[in-house]
């Protein structure tokens, strides 16, 4: 049982952890580098937000957004 965990730990360090290892090593050189992929999802996130609030004022300028509170019962 011994060796099944540790041909996992073998897997994980050996394997599918190269793009971290790599990823670190390039920390202490470029900081914006190794963080790319966050910038990326940043990026995204905020495009996707922008897109939201343009299309929120889309409906908000065709009185198309509901906002009675009495929708649900329990605003009563």
């Amino acid at each position: 049982m011994k060796a099944f965990f540790e041909g996992i730990q073998w897997l994980f360090e050996n394997f599918f952890f190269i793009p971290q290892n790599y990823l670190r090593k390039l920390e202490l050189e470029n900081w914006f580098a190794a963080n790319i992929i966050n910038w990326a999802f940043l990026f995204i996130c905020m495009a996707a937000m922008i897109y939201w609030i343009k299309q929120l004022q889309l409906h908000k300028a065709n009185n198309e957004e509901y906002q009675d509170t009495t929708a649900h019962s329990f605003f009563k």
